[in-house]
C-alpha cells in the first residue's frame, strides 16, 4: 500500500459526468484512497448518482468559492495526500492516480497537476486551450506558479501551513502554487497523469482561428486523444408507454415487438414499460420488461401529452434508487425498427455530446405550413431539383428518441442540442393506429419479423 489519499471531487449539476468520472477513480489500481464529494447545491441527480459509489462522505458547500470548497472536503478528510478532481473529469487510464502520486516520493515536490485533454466534442477553442497548455514534455516549476485543481495532488502537511484561499473567484490553484514556491518547493506538471475534460480553461477566441489552430496542433502530435463518453460508461433505461387495454397484432400484443426489440440492445440496462393498465404490467413483464408501478389514468387521457408520462416514469424509477443518465424511449405504434437502431442512437448521443437523439425520414417533397388564417406559406426551397435542396426530415419520436435523463426531468423530451439519427427504411416510418394501419403491418409482419 501507498500513502492514503483523499480524492476531493467539486460537484454542481454534474450528473451528467459524476458517473464516468468515479468509475474512473474506482478503476485505478493506486486502491488507497478515499473519495469524497463537496456539492454546491446541485439540484439534478448529481448526488444520487454519486452515492452508487463507494464515497466516503458527501459534504455541502454553500455560498460556493473554489478555495473555500476544497479547504471544506480537505478538513474532512484524513490522507496524507491530497486529490483535488473536478467533477467532470474523466481518467484517462486506470494509473492516471498512481502517476500523481509517484512524484510526491521527492521531498522537495509541494504539488502536481496532471494533462487535461479535450473530448471529442469539445469546441475548437477548448480543444486549442487544453492541446496547447497541457503538453506532453514533464516539468517541474521553480519559478512558474501555473498550477490547476482540475486535476492535481499536493502534500496535506502543507495545506495546513497554507490553505487554499478562501477569498479569491477563480485561480486558488495558482496563488497556493505561488506561496509553495516562495518556501523553496517546486511544482511538477506530470503529462502521464491525463484526465479528458470537456471544456477549456478559457471561454473565448476567434471560431475559425480556434479551428486553424487546434487542426495544426493535432497534425503535429502523433497519436493524439480525444474522448467521447461510452455508453456502457452510462446508466442507460428504455420507458415504454402504453394504454390499456393494448392492441394486439399479428396475433400477439402489439406491445411484444417493441419490448423484444428493446431486449436485444446491447445499452439498455432497464426496460421499463409504463402502463395504466394491470393486465398490461402483467404482459411486459412475461415478456421480460419492467413494470414496478401503474401510472394514473389521468396521464392517460387524449390531452395529455407524452412528456408528462415520461416525467412521471422518470420520477417513479428515480424514487426507486435507479438514476438513469440517458432515457430511451419507444412507442409500441411502431412495429418496424432496424436493426440496431437503439444503439446506434445511444452512441451517437454519446459520442457527439447531443442533448437528444431522434429518429427521423428524410424528406425532399415540397412542405407546407397552414396559417391560422387558412392560408398556406412554403416551408422548403420551391421546386429545385432534389439533390440541390436543403435537407428536410420527418421527426419520428415515437419509432426511437434519446435523451438525456435532467432533460427529461424537466417535462420535455427534446433537449436544447438536437441531433438527427437518419432511418431510411420506408417500413419504419410506419404506424399503427388505424384500421388501415393494421391491415398494411399484418401484411407486412410476414416479412419483417421472419
Amino acid at each position: 500500500m501507498g500513502r492514503f489519499c483523499s480524492i476531493i471531487i467539486r460537484t454542481c449539476n454534474e450528473e451528467r459526468w459524476i458517473g464516468p468520472c468515479l468509475s474512473g477513480v474506482f478503476g485505478q489500481t493506486y486502491r488507497d484512497f478515499e473519495v469524497i464529494i463537496v456539492d454546491n447545491e446541485s439540484t439534478d441527480r448529481t448526488i444520487e448518482k454519486a452515492r452508487q459509489f463507494p464515497i466516503a462522505k458527501v459534504v455541502t458547500c454553500t455560498d460556493f468559492l473554489p478555495g473555500k470548497a476544497l479547504n471544506l472536503g480537505i478538513r474532512e478528510s484524513k490522507g496524507e495526500y491530497i486529490v483535488c478532481l473536478s467533477g467532470h473529469c474523466i481518467s484517462v487510464n486506470e494509473v492516471w492516480l498512481a502517476n500523481l502520486v509517484k512524484n510526491l516520493d521527492n521531498p522537495s515536490v509541494a504539488a502536481v497537476y496532471g494533462r487535461q485533454e479535450p473530448m471529442a466534442f469539445s469546441s475548437d477553442a477548448d480543444k486549442r486551450d487544453l492541446l496547447l497548455v497541457f503538453g506532453l514534455d514533464r516539468r517541474v516549476q521553480s519559478k512558474d506558479s501555473f498550477f490547476h485543481n482540475a486535476n492535481s495532488i499536493l502534500r496535506r502537511e502543507l495545506w495546513e501551513k497554507v490553505p487554499f484561499d478562501e477569498k479569491v473567484t477563480n485561480i486558488e490553484d495558482r496563488v497556493w502554487a505561488k506561496e509553495m514556491l516562495k518556501l523553496g518547493y517546486t511544482i511538477v506538471y506530470e503529462p502521464e497523469a491525463s484526465v479528458f475534460h470537456h471544456h477549456g480553461i478559457h471561454h473565448n477566441g476567434n471560431p475559425e482561428r480556434c479551428a486553424n489552430i487546434v487542426r495544426i496542433v493535432e497534425s503535429l502530435r502523433e497519436n493524439e486523444k480525444t474522448r467521447t463518453l461510452y455508453a456502457h460508461d452510462l446508466n442507460v433505461v428504455a420507458i415504454i408507454p402504453e394504454r390499456g387495454p393494448g392492441m394486439m397484432l399479428g396475433g400477439k400484443p402489439a406491445l411484444t415487438y417493441t419490448i423484444e426489440f428493446a431486449r436485444a440492445s446491447t445499452h439498455l440496462k432497464h426496460i421499463y414499460v409504463s402502463t395504466d393498465d394491470e393486465a398490461l404490467a402483467d404482459i411486459a413483464k412475461g415478456l421480460g420488461a419492467e413494470a414496478p408501478f401503474i401510472r394514473p389514468e389521468s396521464l392517460s387521457k387524449d390531452y395529455v401529452g407524452l412528456e408528462a408520462v415520461y416525467k412521471y416514469s422518470l420520477d417513479k424509477i428515480e424514487e426507486s434508487g435507479v438514476y438513469p443518465d440517458l432515457v430511451v424511449t419507444l412507442e409500441p405504434t411502431f412495429p418496424f425498427r432496424p436493426k440496431g437502431l437503439i444503439d446506434d442512437m445511444i452512441r451517437r448521443v454519446v459520442s457527439d455530446g447531443l442533448d437528444t437523439v431522434i429518429a427521423a425520414q428524410p424528406e425532399s417533397r415540397s412542405l407546407w405550413h397552414e396559417n391560422e388564417d387558412g392560408t398556406v406559406e412554403r416551408l422548403d426551397s420551391g421546386y429545385a431539383p432534389r439533390k440541390y435542396k436543403e435537407r428536410a426530415f420527418v421527426g419520428l419520436k415515437g419509432l426511437c428518441c434519446v435523451t438525456r435523463a435532467e432533460i427529461m426531468r424537466q417535462g420535455r423530451l427534446l433537449g436544447d442540442k438536437v441531433g438527427i439519427f437518419e432511418v431510411d427504411n420506408p417500413y419504419s416510418s410506419i404506424e399503427v393506429r388505424e384500421a388501415d394501419d393494421f391491415r398494411l403491418a399484418e401484411h407486412i409482419m410476414k416479412i419483417w419479423h421472419k
